[in-house]
């Protein structure tokens, strides 16, 4: 049996199916509030319920598991209570790596994310190695991660975690959807009229769920593993959404600081009224340096399959239209 937290989202829902159509018996975790949308028409999957703040939750969650991937995570930006979100991603992941350690998990994949990899000031692409700090961490999303990361790696020492760092999948049933699939939304609204000088590295999901099998088969303990393909500017990517959908890319650049302020006015005013930013401060804040990366290290060690991500984008699109997203 294989346990699989995060079931009920974009990325650890393909891993859950990438396990049953190897012929795997799966086990996800729900929550009592989980949407189930994307679990209705997966067979033979067992569900069980556990939260990460409930040890006793997730010791039966465990129970006669040979394999863990962690793929959940409190994923939010401008959050109003940081607290919450350190209780579910810090407390949490530890809370269920020691308990699959003392069920005698024979292996656990963490799911961490490429904002804990460090980028080098000389602008060169940010590698596994390259040296990271918590300080470094832009908003209480990736410093928890960041946080959650050091105790997955610290606890590697004595139980068999692999760490891999998704960079931004892309595809379809990305329900949420995640910062990168609203992206691809509000382009197919026609709400994008600019872009910010920003970049990305993007990866097909498929090949990412895939990526995490293979540090499960192949992943060498303690080590972290970006899961990526091609690094891309916004506007590039926004390119490749108008040669797909036939729609009018933006052609116009925003200022970052532009963008700042929209962000700034935008979030403040929106917490105030207990609603989403629209435009994130945190977001915007995280866009002022491209996020690219060097991958080659899955490539080489796991062979990570690496699909264009123009195919990706295309079945996100299709998938977005056909469920009313746009």
């Amino acid at each position: 049996m294989i346990l699989v937290t995060g079931a009920t989202g974009f990325l650890g829902n393909h891993v859950a199916r990438a396990l049953l159509a190897k012929g795997e018996a799966v086990r996800v975790t729900v929550r009592p509030s989980s949407p189930l949308k994307l679990l209705e028409d997966l067979t033979g999957i067992e569900k069980v319920e556990a939260d990460l703040r409930d040890k006793a939750s997730l010791e039966r969650a465990v129970k006669g598991c040979s394999m863990l991937f962690h793929v959940a995570a409190d994923y939010r930006f401008d959050v109003a209570d940081p607290d919450e979100m350190y209780k579910s991603n810090v407390e949490g992941t530890r809370n269920l790596l020691e308990a699959a350690g003392a069920a005698g998990v024979a292996r656990i994949v963490y799911t961490s994310t490429v904002g804990c990899i460090g980028l080098p000031e000389s602008g060169a692409l940010g590698t596994e190695e390259t040296p990271v700090s918590l300080e470094k961490m832009v908003g209480t999303y990736k410093r928890t991660k960041f946080q959650a990361e050091l105790v997955a790696l610290e606890l590697s020492k004595r139980l068999p975690i692999v760490v891999v760092n998704p960079t931004a999948p892309v595809g379809e049933r990305d329900v949420k959807p995640t910062p990168t699939g609203d992206m691809i939304v509000r382009f197919l609204r026609r709400k994008m009229p600019a872009v910010i000088d920003t970049g990305l590295n993007l990866i097909d999901v498929r090949d990412c769920a895939d990526g995490h099998l293979r540090a499960a088969e192949r992943g060498r303990t303690g080590q972290r593993y970006i899961l990526g393909c091609r690094n891309q500017t916004l506007l590039d990517i926004c390119q490749s959404l108008g040669r797909i959908t036939g729609l009018k890319p933006p052609s116009v650049t925003m200022p970052w600081f532009v963008a700042y302020l929209a962000g700034f006015f935008d979030t403040k005013l929106s917490l105030l009224r207990g609603k989403t930013p629209s435009i994130s401060l945190e977001s915007v804040r995280m866009a002022k340096k491209r996020m690219f990366v060097d991958g080659s290290k899955a490539v080489r060690e796991l062979a990570l399959p690496q699909t264009p991500p123009e195919e990706a984008l295309s079945r996100a699109v299709q998938w977005f239209r056909a469920n009313g997203y746009a």
